[in-house]
């Protein structure tokens, strides 16, 4: 049995990886790794073929150790607090703050449909995906994957995802399956809904242990919940063995903290910072407050534009996140020719691993900027980018989503989705999208007259 994400001699090469990424010095490390007969390329799926032996394995757990305990990153220019980050954001907020019903329920749809597109071929690399599409005749993407027609050595060339064929191609969706880019979003809204705005990363911690299956977490999520379970609380949890700490997990978790804090990124960031904490740091939490930000903006902003501002407006300025996402904006904002900036980007970060944060963030950005506010132009840009497809369609439907609002997407988009979301935590398998909407404008009203806090 291998367990992805967790165990040392598969930790050890990613942290490598992720220390150097850092600009932390780990070449004694990694020398001792490789003298002791240990491979330093990262498993891409988390778990190396075969297990290591007692000794390698006992020694990964020492590097890890001395990973660990390696001068501090510099984070003068990476602050990932809400003191350090407030202090660039502007002294007021101009969006409007009165959000609408249809706009959220938007969001939620968007969000599924954004990440329903993109389960299928999860994991499968870019040039696979277009493959696929080209060998059944849908290129370039323009509506949901299909396995009819395409050819048995394309298939076997690039196989669908295991657990997302059998509920996310044209042929076999009957509602929205269950995905942790969704089953996260529940949790915050039960975390809102239980312990107000006032919850704690130990709270969220707790939320984790209480609802959430340990097999539905993985790379940053996994390492932090198995943390927990060890009696590592929050912060430590985010940062004992954990080279995934700026990997892609927490942008896809605050969502609802920004649908909640209509046209004030400043409070879902504060929400959303809390969350991060319990898995990730700097640019890992940075993708959290942008993805927030993101989710303030859309329900209220009346374009695009005015939501990739408000998002920018919360990050550190010169951060690598920041100009990571400022940078390919700007490739998306200017181009008509959508794989040329996938080009340009894959040239930039292809370098990282395709469950980074900064990556997907680039692709999420241009998408956005490339899409101008439409739905089924911004999802299947993005998802025809290729990394982490599901949870960057996500991101991208639920921003596009907010922006039309429900009565304003396509029926082709939403009507598969049944009005039905699968979950394995518990009370919300088979909940509407519907009601989803009206719960979070409920704390969406109740929070214009709590306000902040801090």
């Amino acid at each position: 049995m291998r367990i992805t994400w967790v165990q040392p001699e598969d930790l050890l090469p990613h942290e490598l990886a992720a220390s150097r990424d850092e600009g932390r010095e780990v070449t004694a490390l990694a020398e001792r790794w490789t003298a002791a007969g240990g491979d330093l390329t990262p498993p891409v799926s988390g778990a190396s073929a075969a297990p290591a032996a007692p000794a390698l394995r006992a020694l990964a757990t020492e590097l890890l150790d001395a990973a660990d305990a390696l001068p501090a990153v510099d984070t003068a220019d990476e602050a990932d607090d809400v003191a350090g980050l407030r202090a660039g954001w502007p002294a007021a907020w101009s969006l409007p703050t009165d959000v609408a019903y249809d706009r959220l329920h938007g969001a939620w749809l968007g969000r599924a449909v954004g990440c329903l597109l993109g389960k299928p071929v999860e994991k499968i690399p870019r040039e696979g995906i277009r493959e696929i599409l080209t060998a059944t005749g849908r290129w370039p993407l323009r509506d949901w994957f299909t396995a009819e027609g395409l050819p048995a050595e394309v298939a076997a060339r690039w196989p669908w995802n295991r657990r997302s064929a059998p509920t996310s191609l044209a042929e076999t969706i009957d509602g929205m399956p269950e995905d942790d880019d969704l089953n996260y979003a529940l949790l915050a809204l039960r975390v809102l809904e239980t312990k107000g705005r006032g919850f704690t990363s130990a709270d969220v911690a707790q939320a984790w242990l209480d609802w959430l299956p340990a097999g539905r977490v993985f790379t940053a999520e996994r390492v932090a919940y198995r943390n927990l379970l060890l009696g590592y609380p929050p912060p430590d949890s985010a940062r004992r063995h954990n080279p995934f700490r700026e990997w892609i997990g927490a942008q896809i978790r605050t969502d609802v903290y920004g649908w909640v804090n209509p046209g004030r990124p400043d409070r879902a960031v504060e929400l959303a910072v809390r969350d991060a904490a319990v898995s990730h740091v700097r640019g890992g939490v940075h993708g959290a407050i942008w993805a927030a930000a993101l989710a303030a903006a859309a329900p209220v902003a009346g374009t695009i534009d005015e939501v990739l501002d408000a998002a920018e407006t919360v990050l550190p300025p010169h951060s690598r996140f920041a100009a990571t996402v400022r940078d390919a904006r700007a490739l998306g904002a200017e181009a008509d020719d959508w794989e040329r900036v996938v080009d340009e980007l894959y040239d930039r970060h292809g370098h990282l691993h395709w469950v980074h944060v900064r990556n997907n963030a680039a692709l999420v950005a241009a998408a956005l900027a490339y899409g101008r506010g439409d739905l089924e132009r911004s999802i299947t840009a993005v998802v025809s980018g290729g990394w982490d497809t599901d949870s960057t369609g996500a991101t991208v439907g639920a921003v596009t989503g907010a922006l039309a609002g429900a009565s304003g997407l396509p029926a082709r988009w939403v009507d598969p989705l049944r009005n039905r979301l699968a979950s394995s935590i518990a009370g919300f398998d088979g909940i509407g999208f519907d009601e989803l909407a009206e719960r979070t404008l409920a704390l969406a009203e109740q929070g214009t007259t709590e306000g902040s806090v801090a």
